[in-house]
Formats: C-alpha cells, structure tokens, sequence
C-alpha cells in the first residue's frame, strides 16, 4: 500500500505553505479563490483526500491538539502568539489541528477542566508557560497525552521543552562584565515561574564564577506569585547595570530609570530576554538574548505527536539554545 498523501506534499508541489494549504481546502479567508481552486485541483490530481470525520471514526483519532495557557501569562500574548503560530504551523505538517484556550485564573484555582477536553475534542495537550501544580495533576487525570511548553516542574513524568534560560542569562551577565560591569542588579521576582528562577541561577552563578558580589539590595521582584506586575522601585544606592528577567520589564524599567533622572547606558545599562516586540520599541534598543522559538515550536509538535500516535514510556526534556543580541543599551560604566 502506497504513503497517504498529506498537506505537505500538495504544499510541496505547489511552493505554498502547508497553512495556506490547510486554508485553501477548509475554504478558511486568507486566500484568493485562483490560489484556493489551483490547490483542490492540485490536491486531487495526487490523490488526497481531505476527510477526517472518516478519518478520525477509522482511526478514532479527533487530530485537534488542544494548546493551554494560563490568564496570567497574557500579558506576554505577543511573544506567546508567535510561539502558538509556529505550533499551529508545525501541527499542520502533521494533518492536525491546533485549539488554543487561555485558562482564566479562577478556573485555575478551583481546577476546573479545559473545555478542549470536555467531548473528547482533542488528542493531545500542549500546556504553553507555567500552571499550578493541582491543575496540571487534573490535566494528568484525564489520560491524555500532554507535554510542557517553556517551563518544566520535575514532578510530572512529561516531555519538557525549554529555553536555555541559565545558560543565555550566565553569558548575558559575563558580557556585562566583560565591558566592566562589577556592580549588577537582577530584575524579577525568582519565585514566579521556573523560567524566571533558571535566569536568575545564571545571573547568580556568572556573579560567583566572576568572584562579585551578591547584593539582595539590587535584586528587584517585578510581580506577586501569580505573575501579577507591581511598581517597580530602585534601589536607595544603584548598581551600573541591570539583568531583566524579560524585555517587558527591561522596558519598563527603562522608563522608570530615565523618569528617576538616570540615562540608560550611560547611567546604568540594561539587558532583557526573548528578543520578541519590546526589545526594539525600547529607547535604546534592548541588548537581550533570542529565544529560538521556532525550534522550541518545532520539538513540542514532534513530542506531542510521538505521544499520541506511539504512546512512548520514555520521557525526555529538551534544551533550546538562543544567542544573544548586541544592540544600544549597554556601555561600559562611567568610572572606566
């Protein structure tokens, strides 16, 4: 029996996308009607055939993979919708489906289920950025297959894709002090997410490696447990620079330093992480570390379509390396 023609073959052959694709035989907007007829065409001259009702009742399979992420965290909407976008492009590539439903906190705190698995609508979940351990526990309950997005909680016996968090924030902060940096702060509230922690346990370790010292003066927590952002307060005596656990709140702090009278770099310099919107809206542009999030997309399809369709007993976590970016908004400090 031949291989089943999918999405990407007919995008193959045709130079398009598989999502264009997907959206030319779903009759989705996006696409004009000669694109979206030469596609059809194209599609059955190779013999596919667009059925998953038949498909799934054969297979039992719903081929819709439902993508979690907690109310908390949509204040980072931007950077997490690149990151769903790459996910939704990469399921395509499997013939599945992506459904993305944001959990309100209340539903958190009283673990209520999603609605993606109320049904049976979905075959697998991707849970994008940090839960609390009860909900995910419930997540668990129901069989599914599931893996973690951007965080890890050793608990759970779960496939874990990460960014190198400690490794970009230990060589962010060995820049800082490689253009003379002896006195640094670090930004962000260590006990929110494991994200957060792994960059400050990079921050720490470059500051021992390098025999500085470790001021809890300049340690700054940006929000409560929950990832609620409060105001941000300066020290009473100021370091030269500062490591952001994020560029949001590189951003926000840029603003307070020049509002508190201080010029950033030539004051205080300040890096953030992720290298998505902020980090080139900011007054200087932020130098930061790029998170690579198409190759983190790209192992969260694959783990999660491994689970579902081989049901592996292995586990494994994968560590996505990024790199940092050099822009404006580190110098080297006054007194050199």
């Amino acid at each position: 029996m031949g291989k089943s023609i999918t999405m990407k073959d007919v995008a193959k052959q045709l130079g398009v996308s598989t999502v264009t694709v997907s959206k030319a035989l779903t009759d989705r907007e996006g696409v004009s009607e000669s694109v979206r007829e030469s596609i059809k065409q194209k599609a059955a001259e190779m013999g596919y055939r667009y059925n998953f009702m038949g498909k799934s009742m054969k297979e039992g399979m719903n081929y819709n993979i439902g993508i979690l992420i907690a109310e908390q965290f949509m204040h980072e909407s931007a950077f997490y919708s690149k990151m769903y976008q790459s996910i939704i492009k990469g399921l395509l590539e499997f013939d599945f489906f992506g459904i993305l439903e944001v959990i309100p906190d209340e539903a958190e705190k009283e673990c209520n289920l999603p609605h993606v698995l109320h049904n049976n609508k979905v075959d697998g979940i991707i849970i994008l950025g940090q839960m609390s351990r009860p909900y995910i526990e419930k997540i668990a309950a129901s069989k599914l297959p599931y893996i973690f997005l951007d965080f890890s909680d050793d608990h759970f016996p779960v496939d874990t894709i990460i960014s190198d968090n400690f490794y970009g924030t230990y060589e962010l902060t060995n820049y800082l002090i490689s253009v003379g940096h002896r006195n640094i702060g670090f930004v962000g509230n260590r006990d929110a997410t494991t994200s957060i922690m792994d960059r400050y346990v990079g921050y720490y370790k470059s500051l021992l490696h390098n025999r500085l010292t470790i001021n809890e003066d300049w340690v700054i927590s940006d929000r409560d447990d929950r990832g609620k952002f409060y105001e941000l307060k300066l020290p009473e005596h100021m370091p030269t620079a500062f490591v952001c656990n994020c560029d949001e709140v590189a951003f926000s702090f840029i603003s307070l330093l020049k509002k508190s009278g201080y010029r950033v770099p030539e004051d205080v310099s300040v890096v953030g992480y992720d290298n998505y919107l902020y980090a080139t809206v900011s007054n200087p542009m932020l130098t930061t570390v790029e998170v690579n999030v198409e190759a983190m997309s790209e192992a969260a399809v694959n783990s999660i379509i491994r689970r579902v369709k081989l049901s592996p007993s292995d586990y494994s976590r994968k560590v996505i390396s990024g790199r940092i970016i050099y822009r404006d908004s580190v110098t080297k400090p006054r007194n050199l």
